[in-house]
């Protein structure tokens, strides 16, 4: 046979025989079976992280990784006997990114459980991928409702929260103490929509009045027209849902335009997080919310978790640290369960189901029927102590539970 003939052959043998054997140990869609390297006997626990890490919620992704390895690190990264090893990848906040490194997580890097993601867009264009594999996903951030709801899988599980718990869990509070009849503002997305209207359901089935609505568009930076038309209701209170900038910019114009003489400002705890209010200043003062966690939780476990937090990163936690922190908790917890073994994906899911624990943030427990964190929410009061603004939890709801539907 001819030589160059013969090479060839034993070339096109070679890359046929490589691409078998490496299909051979890819998961299998709609099977119960993971790869050669998913940890039954193996010597690690692979966690695929999926959170930004560039971008405007870069610092979001940041504080949840930070939050599991500080608890990773106080159980010296192992569980069982199993080293817990973190394999991060930049959703860059893009579903269709995040969705291609999904695959390359679960594919190339064998993860055994998946966790992330702060984007509800993303957690949305991953389900699909997720409950085909079989990939167990612990939720630590994305709150929209569906993903809970009509985009339920038995592999996917949320320790964070939804949007109707968020916005929920203030009405019938607001109207019992703050007023009855309240002007509803939040940014013009999916996100804040849903808040709002839980906020509303729950606010007029109390009883309350909704004296009108305005939606400003995201990463807005003049918010004076609305705060015309809103200082010109008779309303008693107002209610809004804005993060981040957007939250620092609203809160600031609020009090500039003299809305704040008028109406007590309510919201959730993103309009005055604990990275926001020393942007605000003082504006904040005063300002009522509904949270699931505050740095000035006064339980043990909160403060142990503050002082660890404080020593290791030279900073506050904040709302995302504790995500990330319980999250690893629900993780290890689920693999002691299991003694080690996380071959089976359904009985990691059925672990998950299981954990239960005093959290920084109070009792932790799933819904089995929801696969959601029932949890309390706290109210707090915004106040200024030594001259700087500083929550203080004032109330709280207990043990809200997602309905699901």
């Amino acid at each position: 046979m001819n030589k160059n003939v013969l090479i060839t052959l034993i070339t096109a043998c070679l890359l046929f025989l490589g691409a078998c054997g490496n299909s051979a140990i890819q998961s299998t869609s709609g099977t119960n079976e993971k790869t050669e390297s998913s940890s039954g006997g193996n010597e690690s626990i692979k966690i695929g992280a999926l959170l930004p890490n560039s971008g405007v919620y870069a610092s979001l992704g940041k504080n949840l990784n930070r939050g599991m390895e500080l608890y990773f690190e106080e159980i010296n990264w192992e569980v069982e006997g199993k080293k817990i090893e973190i394999i991060n990848e930049d959703s860059e906040a893009d579903p269709q990114v995040s969705l291609r490194k999904t695959r390359k997580l679960i594919e190339q890097d064998n993860i055994d459980i998946l966790t992330g993601t702060v984007s509800t867009a993303v957690a949305y264009a991953i389900r699909d991928e997720v409950d085909s594999k079989r990939m167990p996903f612990l939720v630590s951030h994305a709150g929209g409702n569906d993903l809970t709801r009509s985009k339920r899988s038995d592999y996917i599980w949320r320790s964070s929260f939804s949007s109707w718990q968020i916005g929920n869990s203030m009405g019938e509070w607001a109207y019992e103490n703050v007023g009855k009849k309240i002007y509803l503002t939040a940014a013009d997305y999916a996100f804040g929509k849903e808040v709002s209207a839980a906020f509303k359901e729950a606010y007029t089935a109390a009883g309350g009045k909704i004296a009108g609505e305005v939606y400003p568009p995201l990463e807005n930076n003049d918010y004076s027209s609305y705060l015309t038309t809103i200082s010109g209701s008779d309303a008693d209170a107002v209610y809004a849902f804005f993060a981040g900038s957007d939250a620092v910019r609203f809160v600031q114009q609020y009090e500039q335009y003299g809305v704040k003489e008028k109406m007590p400002l309510i919201g959730s705890g993103w309009l005055v997080s604990e990275d926001l209010r020393a942007s605000q200043g003082n504006a904040s003062e005063g300002t009522l919310a509904a949270t699931f966690w505050d740095y000035n939780l006064q339980t043990d476990e909160n403060k142990k978790f503050v002082t660890a937090y404080e020593k290791k990163y030279g900073e506050r936690p904040t709302l995302e640290s504790l995500e990330g922190y319980d999250a690893a908790r629900i993780i290890a917890e689920a693999v002691k369960s299991l003694k080690g073994d996380v071959s089976d994906s359904k009985k990691v899911v059925d672990a998950f189901s299981e954990v239960n624990f005093q959290s920084p943030r109070g009792e932790f427990k799933f819904d089995k029927e929801t696969h959601h964190v029932i949890q309390d929410m706290y109210i707090t009061k915004a106040k200024l102590v030594d001259g700087k603004s500083e929550n203080e939890v004032i109330g709280t709801v207990k043990q809200v539970k997602d309905p699901g539907k």
